[in-house]
């Protein structure tokens, strides 16, 4: 069995798979990774190999406790790939997109694939049918939008993310503010959507990322919308890279 970490800027994800079957999935703050980590190989004592993704430091304990009880697969961009990277400047890619790809290769292959995840950025990445990943696009997130337009003005509050707007014109400033950064991004993904429907008609689109949930609803083109998708690619390399 294996053990996926996911070690985000405000939360570590535990994910247990049985080769390629996710049993369980945990999300907590970085403070808990260590006593669930603790309770996770109790309840699993056949864990025997892990990988570790991360966007933020990982702590001498967590990381000790990992490297004790699996057999760790390092996560680089030296790491065995289940698709051809044709990006110009590979070493700069973020090892979360490269995870991202590889799990659009393993279940969907064969066809043009763009993975739009919805995060702390927004990021856009395609992978042809043939397996190449030609690259993507990043623009801000919906947190870093509010955090933007707090940060840049003298006046406008910081306005949390909440549900999406059903309309278009904002009575007040905190919902002309929401309306703007929700209906903005909205606007983006399907736009991104139909310049690659230009070009490829049959385009397979998965949206995904910590935000999908709130964005999925509102996006006229078809998509494909999860909240593992990162995960099930970060087990598709750990079974590549552990034999």
């Amino acid at each position: 069995m294996n053990l996926i970490v996911d070690i985000g800027n405000t939360q570590v994800k535990f994910a247990v798979f049985d080769e390629s079957l996710l049993i369980e999935k945990i999300a907590i703050d970085p403070e808990q990774a260590v006593e669930s980590l603790q309770n996770i190989l109790q309840t699993y004592p056949n864990l025997s190999k892990g990988i570790i993704s991360s966007t933020a430091e990982i702590s001498a304990s967590l990381y000790k406790m990992l490297s004790e009880n699996l057999h760790l697969v390092k996560f680089s961009h030296q790491s065995i790939l289940n698709f051809t990277n044709a990006y110009k400047t590979p070493e700069t890619l973020g090892l979360d997109r490269i995870a991202l790809v590889a799990a659009a290769a393993e279940l969907f292959p064969n066809q043009n694939v763009l993975v739009i995840d919805a995060g702390s950025c927004i990021t856009y990445d395609f992978i042809d049918k043939d397996s190449v990943y030609q690259g993507g696009a990043i623009s801000p997130g919906l947190q870093m939008r509010f955090k933007a337009m707090h940060s840049f003005t003298g006046k406008l509050p910081l306005l949390k993310k909440t549900t999406q707007p059903n309309h278009y014109v904002g009575k007040s400033t905190h919902e002309a503010m929401h309306i703007g950064v929700y209906k903005s991004i909205c606007y983006e993904i399907d736009a991104y959507i139909e310049d690659y429907l230009t070009d490829y008609e049959d385009l397979t689109v998965v949206l995904t990322g910590g935000d999908y949930y709130l964005l999925s609803a509102s996006i006229k083109n078809s998509i494909f919308a999860t909240s593992n998708f990162l995960l099930k690619g970060l087990n598709k390399i750990l079974q590549l890279n552990s034999n």
